[in-house]
């Protein structure tokens, strides 16, 4: 059986000082040594990640960190690594010594308020430390002695009481755009990234959430998409294409079909989209010189032809006709200082959870840095903006809103 995809699960993130006994808690939890525990301070030294299922929860991804209070150069590297998992913690499980708590936990959980990511409480080698009486107001404190596996159903209970419930919904991919018993036409072209046997993400969850709403499902190359509709007695209820074919799709879609990309999906499913559609239009404010940062959340060999690398970088210079520059980040690293970026392209975020997505789109807007999505921008410099944004009728209409006050 297939594992969930590390983006559908929720986040549970381990944090705390060095030596408070955080690996223990997860190879607790978890019933397996997943990380390796010391009385050395400092034994982890990179995020550690386990998941596993928890009822009601359903999957989740366990990330075991680094102390924050790390010294030194190398204990600096380390905590970055940390802070970087603070942005997709769902929740966050802030670890310390029985009688231990203090203003470096309390930082942590203002830190974590600030993001609004619930926290569960623990206090930890109570076999040591007599428990204390601790008391904070809407976190549930837990005492545990997890090298001994002492408190780790309260934990795992805790963690169910934490969990608000927006994380338990799964939220739809394009399930209400078709619904049951309306056919959904998927355009997939199979190019050099595609994976050998198989489709990439986005496509795999699109498929399954159309058969979990009970809608129909038709996938099809782009070159047969003409075809496939020639055939049907009634017109699907929507085509989602590949963003690199968009062209091509909106040419053979009839005009009274909707159609959108998988990209912009994702953008309503992980990001802000309404948020990332006002992005797209800085494109149009370009001018030669500005620097345009590309985000890609997964890392892959780039090859001849790249979307993130050479296609969209050739679609924002020829609607343009400017001299702009363009960076590139992958993965969970981003740089800490966006103002020299005139605009931020992010792709759909497949492999992340939402909270990750949305911590980039709040970093970007306290950097008063416009941040759009592969999709979007695609079919903004295509010309076909509006087109694709018909599935989404909230979103046209600010689309719309913000093109008259920017005329």
């Amino acid at each position: 059986m297939q594992a969930s995809p590390k983006g559908t699960r929720l986040h549970i993130g381990i944090f705390g000082r060095r030596n408070a006994g955080k690996s223990s808690l997860l190879n607790a939890v978890t019933r397996q040594q997943v990380s390796i525990v010391s009385p050395q301070a400092g034994t982890t030294t990179d995020p550690v990640e386990k998941p596993m299922e928890i009822q009601p929860l359903g999957p989740v991804l366990f990330i075991d960190t680094a102390g924050v209070d790390d010294a030194g150069a190398l204990g600096e590297l380390r905590m970055d690594r940390t802070r970087q998992v603070f942005d997709r913690a769902d929740i966050a499980a802030i670890v310390a010594e029985a009688g231990q708590w203090g203003a470096f936990e309390n930082e942590l959980l203002a830190e974590f308020r600030r993001r609004g990511a619930p926290v569960v409480a623990v206090l930890n080698k109570v076999d040591l430390h007599p428990p204390e009486p601790l008391a904070i107001e809407g976190v549930q404190v837990v005492h545990t002695d997890a090298a001994h596996g002492l408190g780790i159903g309260a934990f795992r209970e805790a963690l169910v009481g934490a969990a608000p419930p927006e994380l338990l919904r799964d939220p739809a991919i394009l399930g209400d755009l078709v619904g049951p018993g309306e056919l959904a036409i998927l355009v997939v072209p199979i190019d050099k990234e595609a994976p050998k046997g198989r489709l990439i993400l986005p496509q795999v969850q699109a498929i399954r959430d159309l058969l979990d709403s009970d809608s129909l499902c038709m996938v099809v190359k782009e070159r047969e998409l003409r075809a496939a509709l020639a055939r049907l007695n009634a017109p699907p209820k929507l085509v989602v294409t590949d963003s690199q074919a968009f062209l091509k799709v909106a040419a053979d879609t009839p005009r009274g079909v909707p159609m959108t990309s998988f990209s912009i999906l994702f953008a309503r499913l992980k990001g802000d989209l309404a948020a990332q559609v006002e992005g797209a239009l800085a494109v149009g404010r370009l001018r030669s010189g500005d620097r345009v940062l590309i985000a890609e959340a997964c890392s892959h060999h780039p090859i001849t032809d790249d979307i993130g690398r050479v296609k969209i970088p050739r679609w924002i210079r020829q609607y343009t006709g400017a001299a702009i520059e363009f960076d590139h980040c992958q993965g969970h690293d981003m740089p800490a200082d966006l103002s020299p970026y005139r605009l931020v392209v992010h792709c759909g975020a497949c492999m992340w959870n939402r909270r990750e997505m949305q911590t980039r789109i709040r970093r970007c807007r306290e950097a008063r840095v416009p941040i759009s999505n592969y999709g979007l921008v695609i079919a903004y410099t295509l010309g076909i903006f509006e087109r694709a944004l018909e599935p989404f009728p909230a979103a046209l209409d600010r689309y719309r809103e913000l093109r008259g006050v920017h005329a």
